[in-house]
């Protein structure tokens, strides 16, 4: 069942707002967030055999990892760049091997990933400037 259309424009107008106002590290928390979500929805998708659904919300997680990938520093940022950005790719490929298979048992690995990340990221951003 989806929520009615307002509601649906009241949250959508709620991230926009958090966005706004949201320092860098937030923002990459929150896009972490919105995948943790949609990966919960892409199971539960798989096991209602909503095919469809499955499919839009796969290409979501799939375009917020390009989001978060797109916005590593290659140049400046050194291994911990290219570790993020073959983690991402880790998680992309696993995705689609899941998409095809309509099998939710790898799901926990990306999940894990992804949990780890987030709470990294939380972290920075508890810390003190000078830290």
């Amino acid at each position: 069942m989806t929520a009615p259309m307002g509601y649906q424009a009241y949250q959508q107008n709620t991230v926009n707002s958090k966005a706004a106002s949201a320092s860098p590290q937030e923002l990459v928390v929150m896009l972490c967030d919105a995948f943790l979500d949609n990966l919960d929805r892409i199971e539960g998708q798989i096991e209602e055999k909503d095919f469809e659904r499955k499919g839009e919300t796969v290409k979501r997680c799939i375009d917020i990892l390009a989001g978060l990938d797109i916005n590593l520093d290659m140049e400046n940022g050194g291994q911990l760049a290219q570790d993020l950005h073959n983690l991402y790719d880790h998680m992309r490929v696993r995705l689609h091997q899941i998409s095809l298979k309509n099998d939710v048992s790898g799901l926990q690995e990306i999940r894990d990933i992804m949990t780890n990340l987030r709470d990294g990221w939380q972290g920075l951003g508890s810390l003190p400037e000078s830290a």
